[in-house]
């Protein structure tokens, strides 16, 4: 059984860091390519990010660039998201998604919700 799990999330203050995880377990990581979505309060969901199997570079959606850094780590099985300078806007719910880049196959995480408060 496929199963993500995400971690890191919490309160945190404005100008601070977080640094978000999501585990993959009941699969071989590199196999998917890695996205972190994240959903505020009374939004749609958006991309954050994501990351190929393939050692090409990340890509970043148009709210994330420049203080979002979104990593993997094959033998372990973990992809990270370092969020500097957090602001006000970043809180959210954080999703980790895995989806294979050869077939209709996708699995998604619980979330872990991050609020940037003083």
């Amino acid at each position: 059984q496929v199963q993500l799990a995400e971690s890191g999330g919490g309160l945190v203050q404005p100008g601070g860091s977080l640094r978000l995880s999501c585990k993959l377990s009941g699969a071989t990581f590199n196999r998917y390519t890695m996205y972190w979505y994240r959903q505020a309060p009374g939004k749609e969901r958006e991309l954050v990010a994501f990351i190929t199997p393939f050692g090409d570079p990340p890509h970043y959606g148009d709210s994330a660039k420049g203080r979002f850094t979104i990593s993997r780590d094959n033998v372990e099985k973990v992809m990270s998201l370092q969020i500097d300078n957090v602001e006000a806007e970043d809180t959210a719910v954080y999703y980790c998604k895995a989806q294979s880049p050869w077939e209709a196959e996708e699995y998604w995480g619980q979330g872990t919700q991050v609020i940037v408060s003083s």
